[in-house]
Order: structure tokens, then C-alpha cells, then sequence
């Protein structure tokens, strides 16, 4: 019998990898999104989920086997990320039709389940590095933290099994996605290629010589398919990331390589993107005319504000993953090599010049 996935998020980063590994494994995928984008095998999904009657319209003749959910909403506070995320899922597993057989729901959250929250982040008392998935909840609001429980309260209740999972900060191909690095980098190195400035490293002394590590969107979602069909893994929380570690003072040179251009010497300052390309609208549009790229939007592309929290952070952020080794997930995936295969497929669909 073919399994049949819902895959919540499917136009993003993470939902869109997802989608795509199912399909080439054989599942049947529906691709749930507010303005779903076509994608190959994936039968789209039409609905807001902070909308509880019109989301369990939606799915009220979809009965899947796996459900993952790869999406949030990033409110003004905490307080509303909590609020808004948490009813998303909440709206999502009530109104799915009740399990006729066995079902898995597979959540993504991240990093920030150790780190705090956005208004936090970084701040107070953390948890040790390497970060394990034992490690006790921080004593703050978290929208990941509710998410969970969302799941948890459902799984109860309908009696599915259920996995979170934990990636750093994600590679991979979205447009119009709120936290994306990948292409937040290659249009930064774009704009300065073009325009003389230097490539310089935007984030802190900690960062440029710490050690730390990333999460391919394949990745991931290999990750997450294997423990949709790993029994062991069930009813657990995991990190993900690729595997290897790296200083960005390694791979910033690299990145800059990849463009052409020169990594501009790092003296310990934190320059933001969000104040570096913040005139770089009209630019970026000048720059997509003159090269006949897809999108001229320059905020549908870049994410500065996402990537100056990342490589801000006054810490070292590395992440263990033992747990899943120990079940038996062995994927591996180098950083760099995933930002290149992002840099070329951004260059074959027309995204940068």
C-alpha cells in the first residue's frame, strides 16, 4: 500500500526538501501551505492554519500516514509567537480526520529550544555545549516549547506517534522564506562582487573563531523520514545537523572563493547585514534587470535580520548528535559542500547572476 504524508510548510525551506524526498521514495504527498507552489508529485493543500474550521475543511478527506510539520509565523513578541504558532498546530492535529491506522507526526523546531527565544536569545543561563537533547527546558516562554506541547497533548488523545527535531540553522532553496542564510550569503556576496565593497563577515569575535555546525534541508529531511519509519525513534526528540564542524572564519574564505572575491579581514566589530544592505532594495532590482534574474525583491530573497542572529551570537553553539547515531541514522552531509550546491541551484533558477 502506498504511505500517503502531509507535509505542512511545503513551499518552505524545510517542506519543500521534505515533500521532495517523499515523493522519490514512493509516497503519496499532499503539500499544505497558505499559497501552496507546485511541486513535482505533490498534490497541493490550500489553507491558513490559524484558521481552525477552514483548516479541518481542508483536510477532511486527507488521512495520512506521516504528518510533518516544518512551518511557523514569526510575531512582535513572544508571547504572540506563542499564541499564533501554538494554535497553528493546535488547528492542524484537531482537525485532521481521527487515525484509522497507525500515524506519525514529525515537528520541526531548533536550536532555540536551548538558546531562548528571539527576545532572549543568546541571554541568561544556557545550557553547556555541545548540546544534548536531554538537557531541561529553559526557564523562559519559548514558541517551540508550546509547539511540543500541542503535539503531545494530540498524540495523547489520538494515539500517534510523534518525533521533534532539532536542526542549527538551515541550508536550502526558498523564496520568500523568513529565515534563510544560504541565500541571504549569496546575495550579499553578489551585491559586493558587483559593487567593490568588501565581503565582510557580519557577526561576533565568538562566532568567526568558534566552532559550530549547520543542517542541510536534505539533510533533515532524511532525517526526518527515518524516523517516521524507525520504531526505535518514536515518541523522542533528536538533533540534526550535518555532522561536521567548521569556524566561519574557514568557510567565510570559502564562500567568498565560490563568488570570486576576496573575505575582507574580520578585526572583532559586528557589522549587521540589516545595516549593511539596508539600501540595497533599489540596487538589488537594478541588478535583477540588468541580469534577467527571477525575483527583484530583494526581502523575498535576503533574510539579514535572521542572519545577523545566528552570526551574532556571543557564544560557541555546537550540537551533539549521538542520539540518533545510536539508533542507527548515519547520514552525513559537509557544510561547505551544501552551500555550494545551494549557490549553483540559486544560479541555475535564475535567483542570482
Amino acid at each position: 500500500m502506498t504511505k500517503t504524508a502531509l507535509v505542512v510548510g511545503a513551499s518552505g525551506i524545510v517542506g519543500g526538501a521534505t515533500a521532495q524526498l517523499l515523493v522519490e521514495h514512493g509516497w503519496a504527498v499532499h503539500g499544505l501551505a497558505r499559497r501552496p507552489t507546485d511541486l513535482a508529485g505533490v498534490q497541493p493543500v490550500a489553507a491558513d492554519l490559524q484558521d481552525a474550521a477552514a483548516t479541518a475543511e481542508a483536510l477532511r478527506n486527507i488521512n495520512p500516514d506521516a504528518v510533518f510539520i516544518t512551518t511557523w509565523l514569526r510575531q512582535d513578541s513572544e508571547a504572540e509567537n506563542i499564541r499564533v504558532n501554538s494554535a497553528m498546530v493546535r488547528n492542524l492535529l484537531d482537525g485532521l480526520p481521527k487515525p484509522q491506522r497507525p500515524r506519525h507526526v514529525a515537528l520541526v523546531t531548533g536550536l532555540k529550544h536551548y538558546l531562548g527565544p528571539f527576545e532572549a536569545y543568546g541571554k541568561g543561563t544556557l545550557p553547556q555545549t555541545p548540546f544534548r537533547e536531554e538537557q531541561e527546558r529553559l526557564d523562559v516562554e519559548n514558541f517551540y516549547y508550546a509547539q511540543e506541547d500541542e503535539v503531545f497533548v494530540a498524540a495523547a488523545r489520538d494515539g500517534f506517534t510523534w518525533s521533534v527535531h532539532r536542526p542549527h540553522t538551515v541550508i536550502g532553496l526558498a523564496v520568500g522564506n523568513a529565515m534563510n542564510m544560504g541565500t541571504t550569503l549569496a546575495v550579499y556576496a553578489t551585491l559586493c562582487r558587483q559593487t567593490g565593497r568588501p565581503f565582510t563577515f557580519p557577526g561576533s569575535a565568538a562566532q568567526w573563531s568558534g566552532l559550530t555546525d549547520m543542517t542541510d534541508a536534505s539533510q533533515l529531511a532524511h532525517h526526518l523520514l527515518w524516523a517516521t519509519e524507525t520504531e526505535a525513534a518514536h515518541d523522542e526528540a533528536f538533533n540534526v545537523v550535518n555532522g561536521d564542524i567548521f569556524r566561519w572564519q574557514w568557510m567565510w574564505a570559502r564562500i567568498a572563493d565560490w563568488f570570486g572575491i576576496e573575505a575582507a579581514p574580520f578585526d572583532g566589530t559586528i557589522r549587521p547585514l540589516e545595516q549593511q544592505m539596508a539600501g540595497d532594495v533599489a540596487l538589488w532590482r537594478e541588478i535583477a534587470t540588468h541580469e534577467g534574474l527571477a525575483e527583484p525583491e530583494l526581502s523575498r530573497l535576503a533574510s539579514p535580520w535572521h542572519t545577523d542572529a545566528d552570526l551574532g551570537r556571543p557564544i560557541e553553539v555546537v550540537t551533539d548528535m549521538s542520539k540518533s547515531r545510536r539508533l542507527g541514522f548515519t547520514g552525513y552531509q559537509p557544510t561547505a559542500d551544501a552551500f555550494f550546491a545551494l549557490f549553483k541551484r540559486l544560479r541555475t533558477n535564475r535567483l542570482i547572476p
